[in-house]
């Protein structure tokens, strides 16, 4: 347990102190946002404001993580380690992505294939050795089972189906981050109550996890203790982060953030068992992909009519007159009343089996 807190509070300090070095960094070189044209005008005025925040957040996490394992001693494990590679991995994507835009002087990045087949990369190689990487007992970092609170008894899927779920869940939490990541502190406040509530889900998975505890409700779980060691770096890093990234933001985490945050609560919720929970857990994130997926349906289907004004959601009620700071905070209560229904379910069910 002491490593989840000095996990947790190296990295708020890695963020709170070495975003402000990185700020100055960033302004001095010129990488600063560019901002699409077809937006809000009020976006205009963010023009400039330096970007690749993102690259802190991988740094802080990574150094948060090293520090609690050389204090207590312990042995990184397998699940901790897949896990930072995959956040780590798409923050590399991420990276590449940001990179382009600022040198090359336009809004868009890399071209959404090279994205994508970056992220199915990442992806693949994490979930080939989460499923091969046994430890001592035969248990693997995630299972061939699809999961809610626990892996469903039937539900089993052969490996090439479940190469492919693991990949969408990926693509899917990755981008859905990267959709939210729109407004000042949107993307990280709410990214910052996902991971503090699966720092509770591992603490409490590890507290009655089956290796030590066989009674009814256990949970088949490898490394939880671990997983919630990262799982708190990255709550302290996007709380740090927060500071300089709310509104008005004096950084943006730009790709490099948030497809690297999106891609630690996928591997979050594979290895937790709780890949159908995080629909729930990270709800804001799916409402704003839903109304993209939305806009752009209905605008092929009707003739290019459109549901909302713009879409992510976000946008829509920018151009309806909210000032950004309302839909931001707003946004975040939506955010946590989907993580505290998802942790009531997540109690809920164990307390029925118990």
């Amino acid at each position: 347990m002491l490593a989840v807190l000095i996990a947790g509070a190296i990295g708020m300090l890695g963020t709170l102190i070495g975003t402000r070095f990185a700020i100055q960094v960033l302004v001095a070189k010129g990488y600063g946002q560019l901002i699409r044209d077809d937006g809000p005008t009020s976006h205009h005025t963010k023009r400039g404001t330096p970007t690749m925040g993102g690259l802190v957040i991988i740094i802080s996490v990574l150094l948060a993580y090293l520090v609690a394992k050389l204090a207590t001693g312990f042995t990184p494990s397998a699940s901790a380690l897949l896990l930072l590679f995959l956040f780590t991995g798409l923050g590399a994507i991420g990276f590449l992505d940001d990179y382009i835009k600022i040198s090359k002087q336009r809004s868009l990045g890399l071209r959404s294939k090279a994205k994508m087949i970056g992220q199915i990369a990442v992806g693949l190689i994490f979930a080939i050795l989460a499923i091969r990487w046994e430890d001592e007992n035969g248990q693997t970092p995630i299972t061939h089972a699809v999961s809610f609170t626990r892996d469903i008894p039937g539900w089993t899927l052969p490996t090439i189906l479940l190469v492919l779920w693991v990949l969408v869940l990926i693509a899917g939490t990755s981008n859905g981050v990267n959709l939210t990541d729109g407004l000042d502190g949107l993307a990280t406040g709410a990214s910052a109550m996902v991971f503090a509530a699966y720092v509770v889900i591992n603490v409490w998975q590890f507290n009655q996890n089956c290796a030590s505890e066989s009674a009814a409700g256990c949970y088949e779980v490898r490394d939880p203790l671990d997983l919630a060691v990262v799982a708190s770096a990255l709550t302290g890093a996007c709380f740090g982060f927060l500071w300089w990234n709310t509104y008005p933001a004096k950084i943006f985490m730009g790709d490099t953030g948030s497809l690297s945050l999106g891609g630690a609560m996928a591997g979050l919720a594979l290895m937790t068992r709780t890949e159908l929970l995080l629909v729930v857990l990270g709800g804001l994130f799916v409402i704003i992909t839903l109304s993209v997926i939305l806009q752009v349906g209905y605008f092929k289907l009707s003739g290019g009519k459109r549901i909302f004004r713009m879409a992510p959601l976000q946008h829509h009620f920018e151009l309806k007159g909210w000032a950004e700071i309302t839909i931001v905070v707003r946004f975040w209560i939506i955010s946590g009343l989907c993580v505290a229904t998802a942790m009531g379910i997540f109690y809920w069910e164990w307390v029925r089996l118990a």
